[in-house]
């Protein structure tokens, strides 16, 4: 049995790596009977595996990033208080958290407890810079490119820049001031006078849907 694990474990990670999420789930559907079945015995001779809650965690995160909560909280009230307490585990928890209450700064700035939640988190980001930016483009009739830098938390122009082309590209960007100008919201949505920093943030802290992320 194992052995059975250790593969299915190995297995797991290399899919994560290569952003194969079918194969991930049909491998976590497998190793969940098999870690339940360990955690059940009473044999003194099989010992559960150190990366189980490492595999526990990402799977966590695939259902964070998935938008499938009511699986998500399922899942956390299989654990065990130690499990719970791992970083493994405690990572997607706290994540799912910050996301509920947008607390988008955090998220943005976020550390994995492991490279493999890399790509779960470049999952989320996306969705939470897209968050920002739906209530950027409705409060600000124009900013310096510096600015939404900061505020979505990008590291160099270009960035931004490859962001806007991808993703808002009824933005304007305005090169002789290094400003962008965002097209008017539809009808019934009109953008106000530009807001202070603290306004925007409050509205950044109470606009999180969590039926975006998908």
């Amino acid at each position: 049995m194992q052995i059975s694990i250790e593969s299915l474990e190995i297995g797991i990670l290399m899919m994560v790596e290569d952003g194969d999420l079918d194969s991930f789930a049909r491998n976590v559907a497998q190793i969940k009977p098999l870690y339940a079945m360990i955690k059940g015995s009473y044999s003194t001779t099989i010992q559960e595996s150190p990366r189980k809650c490492h595999i526990l965690g990402l799977n966590l995160m695939n259902l964070l990033v998935d938008n499938r909560l009511s699986e998500f909280h399922a899942e956390l009230e299989l654990l065990t208080e130690d499990e719970s307490r791992n970083s493994f585990v405690t990572f997607p928890i706290n994540l799912e958290r910050q996301l509920m209450v947008g607390i988008y700064d955090e998220v943005l700035n976020v550390t994995v407890p492991d490279p493999s939640y890399r790509f779960f988190v470049d999952n989320l980001l996306q969705t939470v810079r897209d968050s920002i930016a739906d209530c950027v483009e409705v409060s600000y009739k124009n900013m310096k490119i510096s600015d939404a830098m900061t505020m979505m938390k990008f590291s160099t122009q270009q960035e931004l820049l490859e962001y806007v082309e991808e993703s808002r590209d009824d933005w304007i960007i305005e090169e002789s001031t290094n400003t962008l100008c965002f097209q008017p919201p539809p009808t019934g949505s009109k953008a106000g006078d530009i807001p202070s920093m603290k306004m925007i943030n409050q509205t950044l802290s109470y606009a999180t849907e969590m039926e975006r992320i998908v």
